[in-house]
C-alpha cells in the first residue's frame, strides 16, 4: 500500500510540475516555453522565459496586426490608455508559460487549447476596466460574432460606452475573452491571482500557478486516498 501511495503522489508530482512551465497548443505560440532577449515594449517582462516570439510581440503593438485580424478601432479610435491594457493583454496570453493549471482543450480552428477561469488580480482587473470606461464598443464577447471580412461590428450592433456594455470590472474581465479570466478580490500581493503587469526579472506568476497546482495535486491525492481501498480490494480478487 505505502509502494502505491508513493507512486500516485510521484505521478502527481510530475503531472503539476509539467504544467508550470508550458506553453499552450494555439495559433502563435512557441512549442516550450524560452528565452526570448527581444521582447517588444509591453511583452519584454517575459524576456526570460516566454512562449512567444519578438516578431509576436511587435504586433501586439499595432491596432490592425496580422495576429488575429482585429482592430481595437472598431468603435472609433481607442484612448491610449485603454488600449495599453489590451496590448498587455495579448502580452500576457501570448507570452506567459504559467498558465497551466488554466489551460483546456478546445475545438477551434485557429487553435486546440484555451485558458479558462485565470484568476486576475483585482487591481489588474479595476484599473483595465476604469481606464477603459470611457471608450466605446459594441459587442460584450470580442471572441466571436464579428464582420471578419470588414473587420468591423456585426450588422446592427451599435457602438456603446464601455460602461453599457460593462458594468463592472468583473463583467468585462470575464465575458469580453469568453471566461478566459475570472475576476476575484485577491490582491497582488496575495500570491493567490496572476499578475498581467510586472517588471522585468522573476515572475510572480510562477508562484502563483504552483499555488494553484499543489492545491489541486492535494485534493487528487486525497481523492486517491479515498478510492485506493476499493482499489486494493479489486487487485486482491
Amino acid at each position: 500500500m505505502l509502494g502505491l501511495t508513493l507512486l500516485l503522489a510521484l505521478v502527481s508530482t510530475v503531472v503539476s510540475q509539467d504544467k508550470l512551465n508550458m506553453c499552450m497548443d494555439a495559433k502563435h505560440h512557441k512549442d516550450t516555453p524560452g528565452p526570448e532577449g527581444l521582447l517588444y515594449k509591453q511583452c519584454s517582462p517575459w524576456k526570460s522565459n516566454a512562449c512567444c516570439k519578438a516578431n509576436t510581440t511587435e504586433e501586439a503593438h499595432k491596432d490592425d496586426s496580422y495576429l488575429y485580424n482585429f482592430n481595437w478601432n472598431h468603435c472609433g479610435i481607442m484612448t491610449n490608455s485603454c488600449k495599453q491594457h489590451f496590448i498587455q493583454d495579448t502580452c500576457f496570453y501570448e507570452c506567459s508559460p504559467h498558465l497551466g493549471p488554466w489551460i483546456q482543450p478546445v475545438d477551434q480552428s485557429w487553435r486546440k487549447e484555451r485558458i479558462l477561469d485565470v484568476p486576475l488580480c483585482k487591481e489588474d482587473c479595476e484599473k483595465w476596466w476604469n481606464d477603459c470606461k470611457n471608450d466605446f464598443t459594441c459587442k460584450e464577447n470580442w471572441h466571436t460574432g464579428w464582420d471578419w471580412n470588414r473587420n468591423r461590428c456585426p450588422q446592427g450592433a451599435m457602438c456603446k460606452k464601455f460602461t453599457d456594455i460593462f458594468p463592472t470590472p468583473q463583467s468585462m474581465c470575464e465575458k469580453i475573452w469568453s471566461n478566459s479570466y475570472k475576476y476575484t478580490t485577491y490582491t497582488r500581493d496575495s500570491g493567490k491571482c496572476m499578475q498581467m503587469w510586472f517588471s522585468e526579472g522573476e515572475n510572480p506568476n510562477r508562484k502563483v500557478a504552483a499555488y494553484y497546482l499543489n492545491r489541486a495535486s492535494s485534493q487528487g491525492l486525497a481523492a486517491s486516498f479515498i478510492l485506493l481501498p476499493a482499489l486494493l480490494s479489486v487487485l486482491l480478487l
